[in-house]
């Protein structure tokens, strides 16, 4: 990337729309727009003020109208990527798009490569990485949940608290220093207990940080959920209710269901990575044989399975079979049908599972409980009340390396090494932190975080 070109992209997702964005960021940003759009107003779009929009057209190099735009102008350093800024909104439309783009290259601009415009932000001191990263999540967030924890990090919640706890090891390593170095100062040292009670605090944190990796993880790419049961007991109307779709036929018909049927719904901000499979029994059918099979290899890969049973007509060896396939499984059991007839012994189910709960996919009974159970189960409750979660598999290997710093550094001083030897540790501690707001990660990491946005942001 060449951070002293200017650059241009379209903004906005390519297709037909209301409007279009074609965003120019670079020194040459005003240069260029002015050799393309001309104003209603007459004036130059280099005479004009910052963060003004002005009322115009794009006019190609050869004097033909392309389109009625309306240009926005903005100065650095106040502007995303802290340049110079133009963007020209037009009229939505693939070719028109496309053609005022086209225009804008011949004027000297380059094409954006992926996440440039973001990438150059932070380069230029306008955002650190975490917060750039919370850019793309934000964008790919499929529950309320995810895109409140990514408005929260994109707003520097996250970065705050990384930030604090390299200044806290910073502080120490300060303090330390400058008794080594200047020992005749007046100069009150801080205690063994005291750096100690310090240092245990600062990797107290950074655990509590750490250990919301897991739930954060649930959150960003959902919980891999198994839908089971025996034929016709509701599963594919459960699937229907969820999705909000027709995603799976629905008939009286045992086996309709031959293969498996997947599905992302959001749950009460909560995304489920749904598969609604086979009814499992047994069969002489092959096709729905090899749909049974698929089926308990989904049992096995699904960190939730929830297993539908029918009211009406009760719990017979199928299930039974069924159930016991669920041992050490996170399991919740719905008793369908219950708008039509109830079950009349629920001691099996009792037995095996903790959560039980009456529904109807017909009428949405217990969909409310079944969303609090899940929540329950993986602790969403206690996340949605704590908006420090680390979504991020970068952050999370980040912050693993700086708590086995800190835990050496801690062991070290509980041997009595002096603490100017822990330096080492603590700098790594340090250095580590640093990885997830940018200031010591690599330029390859860099490259490869902005490569996985989109072109145009």
């Amino acid at each position: 990337m060449n951070i002293f070109s200017t650059i241009a992209a379209i903004s906005t997702p390519y297709g037909t729309g209301g409007i279009s964005i074609i965003r120019i960021s670079g020194s040459r940003a005003l240069e260029i727009a002015d050799k393309v759009f001309k104003a209603s107003s007459k004036k130059k779009i280099a005479d004009v003020p910052s963060h003004t929009i002005h009322h115009g057209h794009i006019v190609s190099a050869e004097g033909k109208v392309l389109d009625e735009v309306l240009a926005s102008v903005m100065l650095s350093p106040r502007t995303y990527t802290g340049e110079d800024t133009v963007e020209l909104n037009c009229h939505g439309g693939l070719f028109t798009t496309k053609r005022i783009l086209e225009e804008v290259l011949k004027a000297g601009a380059e094409n954006a490569s992926r996440g440039e415009f973001t990438k150059r932000a932070f380069l230029n001191g306008k955002t650190d990485l975490a917060r750039a990263e919370a850019v793309i999540d934000l964008i790919n967030s499929k529950t309320n949940l995810e895109q409140s924890i990514s408005v929260n990090h994109l707003g520097g919640r996250l970065s705050k608290k990384i930030n604090s706890l390299r200044e806290r090891l910073l502080g120490l390593i300060a303090h330390v220093q400058v008794l080594i170095d200047y020992p005749d100062e007046e100069l009150e040292p801080l205690s063994d207990d005291e750096f100690m009670k310090e240092l245990s605090s600062i990797k107290l944190e950074a655990s509590k940080l750490l250990a919301t990796s897991e739930a954060g993880s649930l959150i960003k790419n959902g919980i891999k959920t198994a839908i089971v049961g025996k034929p016709n007991v509701g599963k594919s109307s459960l699937l229907n209710l969820l999705s909000g779709e027709e995603k799976a036929i629905v008939t009286d018909i045992e086996g309709t269901t031959r293969d498996a049927i997947e599905e992302c719904v959001s749950l009460g901000g909560i995304s489920l990575n749904l598969v609604d499979t086979a009814g499992i029994r047994e069969t002489e059918d092959k096709i729905e044989a090899i749909g049974v099979k698929k089926s308990k290899e989904y049992i096995e890969k699904s960190k939730l399975i929830i297993f539908v049973a029918d009211a009406a007509s009760g719990i017979d060896e199928n299930d039974i079979e069924i159930i016991e396939s669920l041992k050490d499984k996170k399991c919740v059991a719905l008793i369908n049908k219950c708008d039509k007839a109830k079950l009349k012994d629920e001691s099996i189910l009792k037995e095996n599972f903790d959560r039980i709960i009456h529904f109807s996919a017909k009428t949405s009974e217990g969909l409310d409980k079944l969303e609090q159970t899940i929540k329950e189960m993986f602790e969403i409750g206690e996340i949605e009340n704590n908006s420090d979660i680390i979504t991020n598999a970068r952050h999370k290997d980040a912050l693993i390396k700086a708590q086995a710093a800190l835990s050496s550094a801690i062991e070290s001083a509980q041997m009595g090494i002096s603490a100017d030897t822990l330096f080492i540790d603590i700098e790594d501690a340090i250095s580590a932190l640093g990885e997830i707001v940018g200031l010591t990660v690599s330029e390859e990491v860099v490259d490869r975080i902005f490569h996985s946005f989109c072109v145009g942001k």
